[in-house]
């Protein structure tokens, strides 16, 4: 068997545990992981939202050319092709407040940042985008500590 203990100190390092008798408190979630999940939710689909346009580029609907995606530079395609993967899978890992969905949602934003701070070519250099991604990324650190010392110990 299981030590229940164990247990307990496994759960109480992940910011967002599955809904259980152990982790509710008067019928509802403690306040901060609600939040929390709703911020994940927020951001499920958003992602699904970006993925779904940088699918919409790669399929080449609206392109300025008539030879679509494959006219675009190769660091553009590489870069599309990669967000068009990971803000999908992000965004079904962060709607099941999953621990490796806010891990791949947080390797897609610090790569979007990395994107549009070091390599201006391949996007245009929108900063004002990589400001967007500081603020969610700081957002969500502030919600999942805030979360996390909400669990009992």
């Amino acid at each position: 068997m299981s030590d229940p203990r164990a247990i307990r100190q496994q759960q109480a390092l992940e910011p967002v545990q599955p809904v259980s008798a152990e982790t509710e408190v008067g019928g509802h979630l403690d306040r901060w992981a609600r939040r929390l999940v709703m911020f994940l939710r927020a951001m499920a689909g958003l992602s699904m939202i970006k993925g779904l346009y940088h699918w919409v580029v790669v399929c080449g609907i609206s392109a300025p050319t008539p030879g679509g995606f494959a006219d675009y530079s190769t660091p553009y395609q590489s870069a599309t092709v990669f967000f068009a993967v990971i803000d999908l899978v992000a965004a079904v890992g962060l709607w099941l407040a999953a621990p490796w969905g806010a891990v791949v949602w947080l390797t897609s934003i610090i790569s979007m940042i990395a994107v549009e701070m070091l390599f201006p070519q391949i996007y245009g250099g929108r900063i004002w985008l990589a400001i967007i991604e500081f603020v969610l990324l700081g957002t969500y650190l502030w919600l999942a500590l805030k979360a996390a010392r909400e669990q009992p110990v």
